[in-house]
Order: C-alpha cells, then structure tokens, then sequence
C-alpha cells in the first residue's frame, strides 16, 4: 500500500489508537477500490465483502426501504453494522460521487474485533450494552438476586405444632421466625414479636397452636426478584421477615436485619427512611439527597435500567407514604381503589429531572367521592413540595379526569381505541404505561388484560400508535453529524429525552400492543415484543443497545452537571464527548431511525 494511503489510515480513528500488529495487519490486507457515481457498493441482504473507509468522493447510506440515513464523506467508515451481525448488508451504499474506498476484509475484521480493543470499542455498539458493570457497594446489593443472598432452607413446622416446640425450635436454630406450612403449601408465618406480643401478653397456655397466633398470608419474595426488590417490600409492608417462593412453594427467608446489614445502599436507605417519615419536611430532605444518588450510580458503571429503576424506587416510596400519612387521618378508603403511575414513573424509567404523572382507579359503587379528591390533592401537593414537580400536562390524579371509577376508565380506553384521533392516542400513549403504586393492583391489572386485546385488534388505532412514535425524529444531519439545536438557552446541543429515549420508548409500547405484552418498561416491552414475534431478534437487539447507550449518555450528562453543582437537564452537547462516544450516539440515533423507517410503512 503506497505511503500516502497509509498515512491516511493511520491519521484517522480509531486507527491511530490500535495497536502495531494490529494496524500493519489492516495495512497489508487492506485494499483500495475505485466506484463511479450511482454505483453500488453493496444492497441490503448482500454478503459484504468487508468494512469500507471513504479515501475520497461520497456514498450515500439508505436503510432497506430506500430512505436516507447518511450521506458520507472523506473518513468516515460504513459496513460495521451488517458485519457485526450475520455478515450481510444491514443496508444500501450508493456513490453519489466518484470515490475511492479502502476496503478492509470482512475476515480481517472479525479476528480485529476479537483481538484489538480500540477497534472492537469503536465499531461496537452494544459493546456497552453487554459489558458487566463495575458496581460499587452501593449497586451491588441493590441488583443482587434474591437466590445469592439465601444461605440456608427456610426452617417449618406445621400449624399443629404448639408455641413451646416453636419456640424451642427458634432458640435451637437460632434464628427470629418459622414458616407454617402444610405439604409445601405457605400458610403463615410465626416470629419472636408474634410470641412476644401474643402468647406471652395474652399469657397463652405452652399448648396453643402456632396457627392462632401465627400472621396470615404474609408478603413474600420470588426468587427470581433482586434484592432491591425485598428491601422496598420490607418498607412496603412493615414486616421484618420475607419468605422467599419458588414455583409456589417456600425456599427460604430473608430478614431486614440481614438485608441492611449486607450494605448500606444510598437509594435503600432513602427508600427506607421515607417509609417511616412522619412529615413532608423530612421526605424532601431525603428526596433532595437523590441527584447524589444518580452521581454515585452513574458513576460506578450501573446499567442505566437499574439506576432509572433505583431513582423510580425512590418515588414511588414518597408515593406511599404519603398515601398512608392521608389515610391516618381521614380513615380507609370509601371503596377499593389503586393509586397508579404512568410516564416516567410507570414505566421505571426516572432520572434527576422528573415530574409526576398519576390517576386514581376506584371501584363503582363509591358513594362519597370525596374522599378519593381529598387524597388527590394530598398526594400530588406533597409529591411537588418533595420535589417531583407538576405534569406541564395536567396528568395528574388533582385532575378529575383522571380520578374516576373503573366504569369511566373502561370508557376512556374505549373511545380512545375505537374513535383514535390525535389527542386520544396522545392521552392513549401516556395511559397505556400505568403501573401500580398502591392499593387493589388487580383492580388495573384487570381493566388492562380487555384494553391490549382491543387496541391490538383495532389496526386503524395502532395505526395512530404507529405515527406518534415517529413524530419525535432522532438529531441526525445528513453529512454525519448531528442536528443540534440552532439557538436559545439550549443552542449547539441535542435533546436525549425527546429526541432520543422517547422515540424508542414509542416504538416499544406500539410493539407491546401488537404483541399484548403486559410490561410497562421499555426496555421488558422490547424484549417482551421479540418473545412474541412482533419484533426481530436483530431488531430487538438493536432498540435495546441503542436505548442502552442514550440512557447511558443522559445520565453521565446529568451525573457531570450534578457534580458540577447544576440543575440536571437533557441537553448534551455532542462536543463535550470523546470521538468515541460521538460516533456511538449517532449510531445509535441511527438505528432508531432506521427502525422508525421501517414500523412508518406498517401504518401505510
């Protein structure tokens, strides 16, 4: 290869970052071809020949359907995608004007991705996705599965069994409770405070039975679920114990003793702290320590999906308490009732700047609404006085639209499925990521089993679906760049929410209710939505390292700004990244607009 294209190679990146047998690799084999404008250098579904670098002219990149994803110049590389996949075309590469390309083999690559870091990093975009997280202390338990934190079987007796033998049995095993059960059927639970507070107060006879006086169906763990998960349920419930189940049958025991004791977590112990504060002025103070948190997670390489779900923790704690600080003084409920989330919040995917979307779901037959207004107003009042601020929207549980009995929600859904327009697949989308806070869950999780498979059917309604989650573009310009904001507050930078997670967070709900996955999350309807079939293996793939890596870039952004003593925001300058990261995000913008090409012509 003559001097002068060497030294072309070597001055761009990530070749000027490999290492020496690397790069005389590439040099020895790599080969340089001549193309004529309008000329192809390759279809989508073609085996290609190997990665291609623009020495001169440009080629213009399009996805399968023929609409254009990049026009490409001097430097920049094309192929990487379909290579890294099966070794066939992902796309269409078109020379608009008479170039040169340095083609480097597709075997070359394949040995240079598995032996050189510089190179595998920068043609890799889900290397990020898959590469383990380096948790510190604090994240480690917090994704920690349930099933490594058991040491020992659950220890059981039967509900014949008096207090005596329980309790000589505690004191022999060392240990604060016992399961009730019978034939692997979980019946109750027996502790010290249920012996201390019951049978030794009441002053009960050695021969009473452990089931009159043991807690009836108690909360209970899987053994699939993290610890997170146990420590919010502790807060949740008040209960210091949780059997852990397995296919239905208990497995094991996890105390709130040994869960804190394993680690102090920032975003457990202010979920914790929350659970038991008695006046707002004590859970704002908690909430504003989050920034903090979401610092330290992002900071140690958490994967972005547990740090939203961490922060969300923390919200729908608030949630909680501050329905139970209501109730303590107006009483129970008029009728059974759910406090759901949606937005951000119901999809687990909170970060620093949050707000609050909310509804109440109740029963028909309430007599005395009153009460369901009155915990509205308390709620969401006190939600904002924490800090999670008003919806610009209005969608909130203080807006009587969205505090109504089952009846009325079963008619939104409705009208919204079978007469679509733009406002009600707006209010539609917003809806359709409700989750459970508090209260009956059933109460949704029944009204929503009858919606998914109504707007499922209804294809001028996923239709609508369909061209709302193409209506926020990602921030491409043609020339390899990026369209950042032109002026303003904002001005040189790119919008990772709405320009970059909600266009994937839109495709992943049209793809939930075509495949009728239940899952609220992003990133669970997508992989939820491949199960079922209503979306690619590849594609999935993609959405998933895509959504990974622009979660990824908005938290570090905010994690920077919080650490800078700034009010988190959205807005990242792409300038501010390493020439790695700048080429990562915009191949992640791409994928989302491919894939965005591709479901617009399913609502043709």
């Amino acid at each position: 290869m003559e001097q002068k294209l060497k030294e072309f190679i070597i001055s761009r990146h990530p070749y000027d970052q490999m290492g020496k047998e690397a790069l005389e690799k590439i040099l020895s084999k790599a080969e340089l071809v001549e193309y004529t404008t309008d000329q192809m250098v390759y279809r989508f579904g073609e085996k290609l020949d190997g990665l291609y670098i623009i020495e001169s002219g440009k080629v213009q990149i399009t996805d399968r359907l023929g609409d254009v994803i990049s026009e490409l110049g001097i430097g920049n590389s094309f192929g990487e995608r379909g290579l890294l996949k099966d070794g066939m075309a992902a796309t269409h590469a078109r020379v608009t004007e008479d170039a040169q390309l340095v083609c480097i083999p597709a075997d070359l690559v394949d040995i240079l991705m598995k032996e050189d870091r510089s190179f595998r990093e920068f043609f890799d975009r889900q290397s990020r996705a898959r590469k383990p997280s380096s948790f510190v202390s604090h994240s480690r338990l917090a994704t920690t599965p349930i099933k490594e934190l058991m040491s020992r079987p659950p220890v059981s007796v039967s509900p014949e069994t008096t207090i005596k033998e329980a309790s000589i049995l505690m004191r022999d095993e060392k240990i604060s409770c016992v399961l009730v059960s019978e034939e692997n059927r979980l019946l109750g639970i027996l502790t010290l405070r249920d012996l201390s507070y019951k049978a030794i107060v009441d002053n009960m006879p050695n021969s009473t039975l452990v089931s009159e006086i043991m807690s009836l169906e108690p909360p209970t763990i899987d053994i699939d679920a993290l610890a997170n998960d146990a420590l919010i349920k502790v807060a949740q419930n008040h209960v210091d114990h949780l059997p852990i189940m397995e296919n239905g049958k208990p497995v094991g025991i996890l105390t709130k003793s040994n869960l804190v004791s394993r680690n102090a977590l920032s975003s457990l112990s202010l979920v914790l702290q929350i659970s038991r504060a008695r006046h707002m002025s004590k859970m704002k103070e908690y909430v504003s320590k989050l920034p903090l948190v979401l610092a330290q997670l992002a900071g140690s390489g958490t994967a972005p999906h547990i740090i939203t779900r961490l922060l969300t923790d923390i919200a729908d704690a608030c949630t909680r308490r501050l329905i139970e600080l209501y109730k303590l003084d107006h009483g129970e409920a008029p009728a059974p009732f759910v406090w759901a989330a949606c937005g951000s919040q119901g999809r687990q995917e909170q970060t620093g700047v949050s707000d609050q979307d909310n509804c109440i779901i109740y029963q028909d037959g309430a007599h005395d609404t009153s009460w369901f207004k009155g915990l509205a107003k308390f709620v969401c009042d006190g939600l904002e006085h924490v800090g999670y601020f008003n919806c610009p929207g209005d969608m909130m549980a203080t807006n009587p639209t969205w505090c109504q009995p089952v009846s009325v929600w079963r008619g939104y859904f409705d009208k919204w499925i079978s007469s679509p327009t733009g406002e009600s697949q707006m209010l539609a989308s917003v809806m359709f990521d409700l989750r459970a806070i508090y209260g009956e869950a059933s109460i949704l999780e029944d009204m929503q089993e009858g919606v998914l498979q109504k707007a499922e059917d209804n294809s001028i309604f996923v239709g609508f679906m369909i061209s709302n989650s193409i209506s926020h573009h990602p921030p491409l310009s043609l020339f390899r760049g990026f369209a950042t904001i032109k002026s303003g507050e904002h001005k040189d930078t790119v919008d990772l929410k709405h320009n970059g997670v909600v266009p994937i967070t839109d495709m992943a709900r049209v793809f939930a209710i075509k495949g009728k996955v239940k899952a609220v999350s992003t990133r669970e309807r997508l992989l939820g939505a491949v199960l079922e079939g209503v979306l690619s293996q590849s594609g999935g793939d993609d959405l998933i390292a895509a959504y990974d890596f622009i979660q990824e870039q908005r938290l570090r952004h905010q994690m920077r700004q919080i650490r800078a003593g700034e009010e988190a925001d959205n807005f990242l300058a792409p300038s501010s990244l390493s020439e790695l990261d700048r080429s990562h995000l915009r191949d992640a913008f791409v994928m989302v607009k491919s894939m965005q090409s591709a479901i617009s012509r399913q609502s043709l």
